[in-house]
């Protein structure tokens, strides 16, 4: 049998989708160039839908991700509020180990060698 890999994603539901890897993905986005409108853009998503996707996932955690930097010399920006940064860093963790203990089963059951 050939060698088979695993691929999976999380996402977390309130009383919509809450967070996944697309608003992941925006996130640490916003944390590398300090725009929401520069990461949307980086992920081929419009500035709207960036913060539509943003809206509903603070909506539905309940607390704000995200706060604005308002513009001057050198214009504004966005970036991570304490409780975002801590919250997409406990999603970050949560799938690496949620992803070892799969991959750890999906050998279990797929990946003996044994004819398994």
């Amino acid at each position: 049998m050939e060698k088979l890999t695993l691929r999976s994603q999380f996402r977390l539901f309130g009383e919509g989708k809450a967070f996944g890897p697309g608003i992941a993905e925006l996130l640490e986005g916003i944390i590398r160039t300090g725009s929401l409108r520069q990461s949307a853009m980086a992920m081929d998503m419009s500035y709207n839908k960036a913060w539509s996707v943003l809206r509903q996932s603070e909506a539905n955690l309940g607390i704000q991700l995200v706060e604005r930097i308002m513009g001057g010399a050198g214009g504004g920006g966005s970036r991570l509020t304490p409780e975002g940064l801590e919250f997409l860093q406990r999603y970050r963790n949560f799938c690496a180990e949620a992803n070892a203990c799969l991959n750890r089963l999906a050998e279990q059951y797929f990946g003996g060698g044994d004819g398994q």
